[in-house]
């Protein structure tokens, strides 16, 4: 699943809207079935990683996710977590262009 391809049928505006709903609260975002258990997946393994276990997994497969794609959002997701945690712990400054995000 390429987004930038999913995202060409998008006019600039509802791009714009959609990075800005994701980047807000993933959940108020207009996701396919596929996204929304994605990011719940995401958020049980960055916040609750115990909690991930084979019923997850089962749910992925549900909305048609191969082991292949499981495995590939299971890198990007820890990728991502691993990096952010390493540049948290060690105070890296985001570089320039980057807004900081909003405060919960």
């Amino acid at each position: 699943m390429d987004l930038r391809a999913e995202l060409s049928d998008f006019d600039e505006a509802r791009r714009h809207a959609l990075v800005e709903a994701l980047g807000d609260d993933w959940r108020r975002a207009e996701l396919d079935e596929v996204d929304v258990a994605l990011c719940e997946w995401a958020e049980t393994l960055t916040l609750r990683p115990a909690d991930c276990g084979p019923q997850s997994l089962d749910r992925l497969r549900a909305v048609g996710l191969d082991d292949v794609a499981i495995h590939d959002a299971a890198q990007v997701v820890s990728y991502f977590n691993y990096i952010n945690r390493l540049a948290d712990g060690l105070g890296v400054d985001l570089e320039p262009e980057m807004d900081p995000p909003p405060s919960r």
